[in-house]
């Protein structure tokens, strides 16, 4: 509870202190600067330059402390949770104390709940972080800027394509007849076995990404684990290792094409990218990492397969799993659905008026249907648009640490920094930098893909896995230091082949 106070005590200082910040920006209108309006490219050292961006723009500061809170935040996240169980358990020990052992005939529902309790599971769910301190850095830009300005930051600055584009993926994807065909399809090569189940999943699943999309992927691949592994039980050590797996090979398999991932997608056209370049360049370097990072998670925990157990029960809060098969008519007009998605991902009035009519079909053929489950795409998507929000206001210090690297330390740097920031933003600051050279391009989008599973903020299909898997974890989160670590040894072996000599 002091940590959470302290975290939020922080933010408040932040949030007064951005009222003693001038009103008007001193290097021009535009909200937030333009890069080029700083005029510090003849400027070698990265410190001055963040320096002389702070004094042009103290907005730029207090922008970036708030981001920085919020992710401190999404670090608590697990610890708030758990205090919110306390709470709660010892809420309910005292009204059985007074009212005796059957609370439910007893008390209405509304009173069986503590409101502290409740208040705390709110902030300790990591998809709202980034919702919830964006209250603070609107109302800071507009005392410091005016509504105009923040009414136009909102609407026309930051774009919720992505945010749109995740939820509307994520429920179709999730559908019963698309997860029963990629359960039939993976499961000709996994069979019965909880091994050839988890190595097909961790290999073939993540390439689905470079055709369907990363976030679809994501989704597929998530149920699956859930349903043929981690309903399994196994130990507490081998899920995270699992989930920091899953999460690294998605943002690398994603990467094979110049349409599917979006750290890709941000560069493709303007560097003219090809879908044979990715795969010549990036391609077969991320099929390596995905094979060796398999291989050795795979030889570290072979002995742990054996004590999982093959039983077809389904724990509590389990996928519904209704065997009986979907007509393939059915699964045929999911998987349209799926691919108008996926063409039109960036134009959301289409795969928006599409996903209008996928919920009318579903209404249509509920009998072949499981109910469509829109909690976890829209808290992802809720994520998501409060990650760009922040993000949108982050480029002023990644730009410069990524235009004064060489190749090798730019993929290092491009790594680290996709850890505290949307992997997509690292490289759209990248199409920034003036003259930027062939090598340089390869290192930061290799960086950024690579290491796109280190956090839940990463990459952008992340919230959605988490969403999806969370509940198998102990106290119903995921631990981001327990992620972190998981995902380190595959990072590591990504960034081994994509630092070879090309």
């Amino acid at each position: 509870m002091r940590c959470l106070a302290l975290l939020f005590a922080l933010g408040g200082l932040v949030f007064f202190s951005a009222s003693a910040v001038a009103a008007e920006p001193t290097i021009g209108k535009s909200f937030p600067p333009s890069l080029e309006s700083y005029q510090d490219a003849s400027v070698a050292n990265v410190g001055s330059v963040l320096v002389g961006r702070i004094q042009a723009e103290p907005f730029n500061l207090i922008a970036t402390v708030i981001f920085f809170l919020a992710i401190i935040h999404t670090f608590l996240a697990p610890k708030i949770l758990h205090w919110s169980h306390q709470i709660q358990h010892r809420y309910e020990e005292r009204l059985r104390e007074i009212h005796g052992p059957d609370l439910k005939e007893k008390i209405p529902r509304q009173f069986r709940q503590s409101i502290t309790a409740s208040l705390l599971h709110f902030l300790g769910e990591v998809e709202v972080v980034f919702g919830i301190w964006v209250i603070p850095l609107a109302l800071a830009i507009l005392i410091n800027k005016g509504p105009e300005v923040a009414r136009n930051y909102f609407n026309h600055t930051v774009t919720y394509v992505e945010p749109l584009f995740v939820v509307v993926i994520m429920a179709i994807a999730a559908s019963r007849p698309i997860v029963q065909f990629a359960e039939h399809v993976l499961g000709l090569i996994a069979g019965r076995s909880p091994a050839r189940w988890w190595l097909t999943l961790l290999t073939l699943g993540p390439l689905l990404g470079s055709f369907i999309t990363e976030p679809a992927a994501m989704t597929i691949c998530a149920v699956l684990l859930g349903r043929e592994f981690y309903r399994l039980g196994p130990a507490k050590r081998f899920m995270y290792a699992t989930l920091g797996l899953l999460f690294v090979n998605i943002s690398v398999g994603g990467a094979l094409t110049n349409f599917a991932a979006p750290p890709v997608l941000m560069v493709a056209a303007k560097w003219s990218w090809s879908s044979a370049y990715m795969f010549e360049q990036v391609g077969l370097r991320a099929l390596a990492g995905i094979i060796l990072s398999n291989l050795i998670y795979f030889l570290i925990f072979r002995r742990e397969f054996s004590s999982l157990s093959a039983s077809s029960q389904i724990l509590p809060g389990d996928e519904s799993r209704r065997q009986e098969p979907v007509p393939f008519w059915i699964t045929g007009v999911h998987l349209i659905f799926l691919g108008w998605t996926v063409l039109v991902a960036h134009e959301p009035a289409l795969f928006i008026g599409g996903f209008l009519f996928f919920l009318a079909f579903t209404t249509a053929t509920t009998a072949y249907q499981d109910e469509i489950n829109l909690r976890s795409p829209m808290l992802v998507g809720f994520f998501l648009a409060g990650l760009v929000i922040h993000g949108g206001l982050q480029g002023w210090w990644i730009e410069p640490v990524l235009n004064r690297l060489s190749a090798f330390p730019l993929l290092v740097g491009a790594t680290i920094l996709t850890a505290f920031n949307d992997n997509a933003a690292i490289t759209y600051l990248a199409t920034l930098v003036p003259n930027f050279s062939d090598p340089l391009k390869d290192a930061v989008v290799s960086g950024a893909i690579c290491g796109g599973g280190l956090t839940v903020i990463a990459n952008a299909p992340n919230p959605a896995g988490q969403s999806i898997l969370q509940k198998y974890f102990p106290e119903g989160s995921i631990a981001p230091g327990g992620l972190f670590l998981a995902a380190l040894v595959p990072t590591l072996v990504m960034l081994f082949f994509f630092a070879l000599p090309r």
